[in-house]
């Protein structure tokens, strides 16, 4: 096919375009993505919890402490964290009454929520989780009623089984927010 040789710059382009689109495949099929849950999984004694993402701001190494006169034996201390004063709590502590055995693998996750800013110690960090809506289940797992009464709901994921646990409702429960003694 031969062009003609006295079209205007602006007849030249229509006529690439219409060549453009004639000869143009259709974009592939978009498969829809899939929805997952996220949140930040850990250990506390032999459960395996996981809490939503947006409720956990930090994860850290446990910092240096300064004790606190006259608080709670779950109350480890006090820590200076960029600047900021964190009360860092034993959270096996708070709702066992046992303290939590500190080792490399401890972690401290940082909740901030209504004014509560606070660090809370497990046993180990798990990393990021992904559940699917089909893997969210009622039952909770393990048979400690202290740690399900911050548990939403759970997650079965093959045969591990992970319990939601809400750093919000424990921020806002009374008997967390009285520290001293």
């Amino acid at each position: 096919m031969t062009e003609p040789t006295c079209q205007s710059p602006l007849e030249r382009l229509a006529r690439l375009e219409k060549l453009c689109l004639d000869n143009a495949s259709g974009l592939p099929q978009q498969a829809q993505a899939e929805e997952a849950w996220l949140g930040i999984g850990f250990r506390l004694g032999e459960l395996q919890l996981v809490a939503p993402l947006g409720e956990v701001s930090e994860i850290l190494t446990p910092p240096s402490l300064s004790q606190v006169p006259r608080t709670k034996a779950w109350v480890c201390g006090i820590a200076n964290v960029r600047g900021n004063l964190m009360p860092i709590m034993d959270l096996q502590g708070y709702l066992h009454d046992r303290p939590a055995a500190l080792n490399r693998r401890s972690r401290i996750l940082v909740v901030n929520h209504n004014g509560v800013y606070s660090g809370l110690v497990v046993d180990a960090v798990l990393g990021l989780r992904h559940f699917r809506d089909e893997e969210r289940c009622d039952e909770l797992p393990g048979q400690d009623t202290r740690v399900h009464e911050y548990m939403t709901h759970g997650f079965r994921s093959g045969n591990e089984h992970w319990g939601v646990f809400s750093m919000h409702k424990l921020a806002e429960t009374p008997q967390f927010l009285k520290a001293a003694v």
